[in-house]
């Protein structure tokens, strides 16, 4: 073993070219490595921009085509019987043949899936190049192939082609109703040659946590590898340790040891960490993390191999216990309760392979200042990059993590339920060290799609092999094999069947699990006021359109467009979601005054969707007092793969809408609302009730109590005159992680009092700590003119350092209350707050961030403008 060599990689990035599989045309120049085929036509004005106006019906032939990638590449020097010689695929977008030197060396059909051959007898003598090609065959005619081959099987989807069922690859791509039907290939991520005697070809971290946190014990085992003809017991060691990151430190660390190589290839070694440094999410402590590296050591402690990962310490919890509500499921970490307001995740492009580690740190960096604490990962894109869950680690952000599975009654054949256990099991294993992982949900709505299909589920019957003879045989993914891969590989993650889900209970039970609230937007279209009212024990799913910002549509419009109106057929071909004309229509009217301007329309369009989520969070929050009535709410969605019009929060070019910043005051770590009783002024034809009552209450994640003083004013709308004296009290004791409930509570006199707000605002330690305004409903029953507005900017003369960091002030001053006032950011301009209400008798102040004194000022707009 002391004459083996270490390990050589060489990643295969270079040298790549494509073109239509068997033409006659020229090999063309990848635009990137990894990549996909749209990425390299577009660098080639082969396609338009598919995202530009309807290109992407002009760009759909791309993938009724065979396309073909080609790179070269030295052998190795001194090429050794003894050695394994690997080609490790990463990812191959989906359906693939490769072939080294004219051989046959992989298919592949699952873009989820990695594989690494043994290539040692095909390479080139050294000196020569060697020929990789290949070869990738249209994914949807493929699926329909498999699909028309089990017509036993009930293939029905909502979104998509059915056929997609068939194929492992993100269902996205086949379209959904966010986002256009680009069905990608192509080598999506990284390819490489390894060169080795042995190699670690695993490391695993676990570690378990005293329930006083006063001790950690960290179980390392490394698994090393060779080729058949060599001796694994010839190694001499394995050393592993563990030592502390960033402000990690103590004089135990870095704690090392040697172990010996067992017959199966592991070498385990058993640390023990007192007082360990703790993982929390963001707001509730630091993000501590530990690296854990494996060396794979000679007979002379040469290092053949290393592995290096990073993990974190902390115990994650699901509870669920029996109560007053029904049955609890919320998060504990470290024996905190913990609040999971945050948001839901697709894919941040069509084409993935041009998402960047800075892209990502852009988007996971916006949860953290919006104050949000956890986001899912949505069933029907990609298990992330690695980078992903990186940065979650990093920043503290709760991963929720989907199988790939959506909207649909997927086939479970033999060949597929054994690629599909291959690429749950490696993904899994590829993501077990990280602490940001708390859940893995195994599908995103299909037990929703099995009960809208009367398919069978008797919950009752626990034999697998039953469930594979019914018409939802998926059952014996979600219930079998995938809860079997976590429990073996998972490193104690939860596991969840599905999203939503309730111990068998039907999906749309509010007492037990998770569930996806669309009775708002979907459904029965209820009044987004009532939001609280409709929510389940988590709410995993729930969510209201907004238009972008006006830049991201004229992304996608020629300069002049006759388009440029929300009415136009490319605005419209710009949002996939069903029936969306009547629901934004019916929203909209139901609440506001309409206009006819584009850029107001977008405004008004943007304060439905801020309004509804306000309902939503706040109210939801509200009740994680009450026996943890709520665990958390996630909407639907952070984000948006093009620019489109969607649910997203922050559009495709990063561009936050005004829900973005309603969300984060209601998930701040003090929170306070004012809201009155929902009265239906459409059932009862605008006749007001003669009393309506309201109440206050304060939310808090604070693991202190505090001690805050609330103050409750009413204020006409129309004069700006407080109508009542406020209400005030001083020295309350707000309850620490949960909800002081009912601080103030009253009635509204309808016939004696004209219309006014409701102002609450909280003071704690003397300083303002959170305010909320409540309007009567709905808002368009009031005239917001002449608001008496007055902005002033206090901007720096210069940056200290980059001008992106500098900060200045914004002070507004209103005489009237005003409604929505949403500042019109720009690239490299950003504010601490936004889509925000403004009382008189009050100076509200905002940071903006970017902005010198002789810059142009931020424009605003507001409700009634």
């Amino acid at each position: 073993m002391s004459t083996h060599a270490a390990k050589v990689v060489a990643t295969l990035s270079s040298n790549w070219t494509f073109k239509e599989k068997d033409s006659k045309d020229e090999w063309l120049e990848v635009a990137q490595f990894p990549t996909n085929i749209h990425l390299d036509l577009i660098k080639h004005k082969k396609i338009p921009d598919p995202f530009f106006e309807r290109n992407e019906l002009k760009v759909g032939w791309v993938a009724e085509k065979h396309w073909t990638y080609r790179t070269v590449f030295p052998s190795p020097s001194g090429l050794n019987d003894g050695k394994a010689y690997i080609l490790a695929f990463d990812g191959l977008d989906t359906y693939a043949t490769v072939l080294l030197n004219g051989s046959e060396i992989l298919k592949s059909d699952n873009m989820f899936i990695a594989h690494r051959i043994d290539v040692s007898k095909l390479l080139s003598s050294h000196g020569k190049e060697n020929e990789l090609l290949i070869h990738f065959e249209p994914a949807l005619e493929r699926a329909q192939q498999v699909r028309d081959a089990h017509p036993d099987h009930f293939w029905k989807c909502w979104n998509g082609d059915s056929a997609r069922l068939a194929v492992r690859k993100a269902q996205y791509h086949f379209g959904w109703d966010w986002g256009g039907v680009y069905i990608t290939c192509g080598p999506w991520r990284d390819i490489r040659l390894e060169e080795y005697s042995a190699r670690l070809s695993d490391l695993v971290a676990s570690v378990q946590l005293a329930d006083d946190n006063k001790q950690a014990t960290v179980t390392v085992t490394a698994h090393v590898d060779s080729p058949k003809d060599a001796n694994i017991a010839g190694a001499a060691k394995v050393a592993l340790s563990i030592a502390g990151d960033n402000n990690v430190s103590g004089s135990t660390l870095p704690l090392e040891s040697t172990a010996e190589i067992k017959a199966d290839g592991s070498s385990v070694a058993t640390f023990k960490i007192d007082d360990p440094a703790l993982w929390w999410p963001h707001g509730y402590g630091d993000q501590n993390l530990y690296t854990v590296t494996a060396s794979l050591l000679g007979l002379d402690n040469t290092i053949i191999d290393s592995i290096t990962k990073k993990t974190g310490i902390r115990k994650a919890e699901v509870i669920q216990e029996v109560d007053k509500h029904g049955k609890s499921f919320y998060f504990r970490i470290n024996g905190v309760d913990i609040y999971c307001g945050g948001s839901d995740w697709i894919p941040a492009d069509n084409f993935t392979p041009r998402v960047t580690a800075e892209k990502y740190r852009d988007w996971l960096e916006l949860m953290v200042h919006g104050n949000q604490a956890m986001v899912r990962v949505w069933g029907g894109g990609i298990f992330e990059e690695d980078i992903f869950y990186d940065l979650c680690d990093e920043l503290g952000i709760l991963v929720w993590q989907d199988f790939l599975f959506g909207c649909g009654n997927y086939p479970a054949f033999p060949e597929i339920l054994e690629s599909i256990t291959i690429e749950s099991r490696q993904n899994v294993k590829r993501l077990r060290h990280h602490p940001s992982i708390v859940i893995y949900a195994g599908n995103n709505e299909d037990y929703q799609f099995q009960e809208a299909y009367g398919l069978t589920y008797d919950y009752e019957d626990k034999n697998p092999d039953n469930w594979l003879k019914t018409d939802f045989p998926a059952r014996y993914i979600y219930e079998k094999i995938l809860p079997d891969i976590v429990e073996e590989d998972g490193n104690g993650v939860f596991y969840h069947p599905g999203s939503p889900w309730g111990d068998g209970k039907k999906t749309s039970d509010r007492t037990v699990g998770d569930m996806h609230q669309w009775n708002v937007w979907h459904g029965t279209q209820e009044k987004y006021q009532i939001f609280e009212d409709l929510g389940g024990r988590f709410n995993s799913e729930f969510g209201m359109e907004g238009f972008p910002h006006i830049q991201t549509i004229d992304s996608f419009l020629s300069p002049g467009s006759s388009e440029r109106y929300q009415q136009s057929s490319t605005v419209d071909f710009h949002n996939k979601a069903d029936g969306h004309e009547r629901r934004i229509a019916t929203y909209l009217v139901e609440n506001f005054r309409t206009v006819e301007d584009f850029e107001g329309f977008i405004h008004l369009s943007q304060l439905v969707q801020s309004e509804a989520l306000a309902y939503g969070y706040r109210g939801w929050r509200r009740q994680w007092g009450d026996s943890r009535r709520c665990g958390g709410a996630l909407v639907w969605q952070l984000n948006d793969c093009w620019p489109g019009i969607s649910w997203a929060i922050v559009d495709y070019y990063l561009r936050k809408k005004p829900s973005y910043y309603t969300i984060a005051r209601a998930l701040r770590p003090l929170g306070v609302g004012i809201q009155r009783e929902h009265w239906d002024w459409s059932v009862t034809h605008a006749r007001p009730l003669p009393k309506t009552k309201w109440e206050t209450w304060i939310t808090s994640s604070k693991s202190k109590v505090a001690k805050g003083k609330l103050e409750v004013r009413f204020i006409s709308i129309s004069t700006g005159k407080d109508v009542a004296e406020p209400l005030v009290k001083d020295d309350i004791e707000v309850v620490s992680n949960g909800t002081t409930d009912k601080v103030f509570t009253g009635e509204v006199d309808n016939v004696a009092t004209e219309p006014h707000v409701l102002s609450v605002t909280l003071w704690v330690d003397g300083k303002l700590a959170a305010r909320d305004v409540d309007w009567p409903q709905p808002l368009k029953y009031h005239s917001f003119e002449d608001r008496g507005l007055n902005v002033r900017f206090q901007l720096p003369e210069k940056a200290e350092g980059k001008k992106r960091d500098a900060q200045g002030k914004i002070l507004i001053t209103v005489e009237k209350p005003l409604k929505g006032l949403v500042w019109e950011e720009r690239t490299g301009v950003r504010v601490s707050d936004s889509a925000i209400d403004v009382v008189p008798g009050e100076e509200v102040a905002v940071d903006v961030f970017g902005l010198l004194k002789g810059d142009d000022e931020l424009s605003w707009r507001f409700l009634g403008m």
